[in-house]
């Protein structure tokens, strides 16, 4: 007799692989997959080259000592751009464009007032001497010297009236500003004026 206690072959449980699916988070189609996904080792940055930043002072004297060294590349290049004509570094009285072509009117011209400092040295000395003539000479000389420095004032004044009102003939400065200016600059040096000359000597401005 059959076994009641028989399975059918149909109950008998058979082994099934589960295949075990890694849920995809939904991407849209633009996503791009990352270097990290796949594979692709990051590269190393290299060194862009930028100023490294100084050190943290740890005491007084350090940070005295760098303040001072700010202090002076700060002041060597307001030196250098004043000399450059660098409006940024320009005191008031050398800035703007009608203050500029004053300048020029002045460098481009000899004047006596740069030989006037000069002449009022020889006059003082000459002054000392004891002996009628060499102080005779030196009035002459002095007189001279001044008539030169009072004539050249007036021609300078009335150049720059005339470039000034032709250049900038809506210009909000005073003349006489202006032109006192351009003959301060003709009684200086040629080397030690500030701004610098930009014009040699004879060009037309």
């Amino acid at each position: 007799m059959p076994s009641l206690f028989r399975r059918k072959q149909d109950d008998t449980p058979t082994t099934e692989v589960v295949e075990e699916v890694t849920p995809e988070t939904t991407r849209p189609k633009s996503y791009t997959p990352s270097k990290k996904e796949l594979g692709v080792a990051t590269p190393k940055r290299t060194s862009t080259g930028r100023r490294v930043a100084e050190p943290t002072p740890t005491n007084r004297k350090e940070q005295l000592k760098q303040m001072r060294e700010r202090q002076r590349e700060e002041r060597a290049e307001a030196s250098a751009g004043m000399k450059a004509g660098d409006e940024r570094y320009l005191l008031a009285r050398d800035r703007g464009p009608e203050r500029s072509l004053v300048r020029d009117i002045v460098d481009a011209r000899r004047t006596v007032g740069t030989w006037f400092f000069g002449g009022a040295l020889i006059v003082l000395i000459g002054s000392t001497v004891q002996i009628a003539a060499v102080q005779l000479a030196s009035n002459v000389l002095w007189l001279l010297l001044a008539l030169g420095v009072i004539v050249d004032s007036i021609l300078i004044s009335r150049k720059v009236k005339k470039l000034v009102n032709e250049r900038f003939p809506k210009h909000t400065q005073r003349m006489g500003s202006l032109q006192l200016y351009g003959v301060m600059r003709g009684l200086t040096f040629r080397r030690m004026r500030v701004p610098k000359p930009k014009v040699d000597l004879g060009q037309s401005v």
